[in-house]
């Protein structure tokens, strides 16, 4: 488990600094080191055909969707800023989710928080509590079609 951990987490420092510096390398490796030990408790990431699939379905299919959502999202943020007569209807919303995994949840939170308008504020059980830019209704179907179902389906 903790070498699991640890290769992930090295990868990742690999990927967000660049492999041109041998120096950087080398204190990415320690410092994954570091992090793997303190955290290796709540990963649960296990190298296998499962985790491989969805790790390729997560990069071809849910980013793409996630990238669109997030240039719609930012230009209607844009257009509600340079025009100040857009309507604003600023609203907390609870939205229930069937997701089962943890790690779903979290993604899905990430997700919505990252797109411009909206915010997750917390994630208890199965309901996300989020602020929206725009409230545009108030069914509890149409809030879910709205802010989730094209990211949650992924």
């Amino acid at each position: 488990m903790y070498i699991s951990v640890f290769i992930v987490t090295y990868f990742t420092w690999i990927l967000l600094t660049g492999y041109n510096d041998i120096s950087e390398l080398i204190v990415g490796f320690f410092v994954s080191l570091i992090v793997s030990g303190v955290l290796k408790k709540y990963y649960r990431i296990r190298f296998d055909s499962k985790f491989l699939v969805r790790f390729v379905k997560f990069v071809l299919v849910y980013l793409p969707v996630f990238i669109w959502e997030m240039i719609k999202a930012n230009f209607d943020v844009a257009a509600r800023v340079l025009n100040p007569k857009l309507p604003i209807n600023p609203g907390f919303v609870k939205i229930k989710t069937n997701l089962k995994k943890e790690a779903s949840k979290l993604t899905l939170a990430n997700s919505i928080t990252l797109t411009p308008g909206t915010l997750t504020l917390d994630v208890k059980d199965d309901t996300l509590f989020i602020h929206w830019i725009d409230v545009k209704t108030l069914d509890e179907n149409e809030k879910k079609k709205r802010l989730v179902e094209r990211l949650k389906r992924f």
